[in-house]
């Protein structure tokens, strides 16, 4: 019973899961399915990496330094955001380093 209550909430929260990984749609998903624990995951993180992608872009403003930082963190952040994708389309919950560690002590 409680796994297909479980598969229920993934199918249902599967799309915004999705979208939590690009760019400030997170915000989105907070809003409309914060009851949703799949979402709501996956949203956090989306919102970390967010925030972390926004620190980025004011650091590649730096004169010299900041187009490497800029560069080199937008490729990453990149590719966290697929690999985000993916596993929310898989329907898993999946810990990003360091960015989940952050999103677990986020409180909404």
């Amino acid at each position: 019973m409680t796994d297909q209550l479980e598969e229920q909430e993934i199918r249902d929260g599967r799309f915004f899961a999705i979208i939590s990984y690009v760019c400030f749609l997170c915000i989105i998903t907070l809003i409309l399915k914060k009851d949703n624990k799949f979402a709501l995951y996956h949203a956090k993180q989306g919102l970390v990496l967010f925030v972390m992608e926004v620190a980025a872009f004011i650091l590649s403003i730096i004169p010299l330094l900041g187009w490497l930082v800029g560069i080199v963190g937008y490729a990453i952040f990149l590719l966290v955001s697929l690999w985000g994708i993916m596993q929310a389309a898989l329907g898993l919950y999946s810990r990003i380093p360091v960015i989940a560690d952050i999103s677990e002590k986020v409180i909404l």
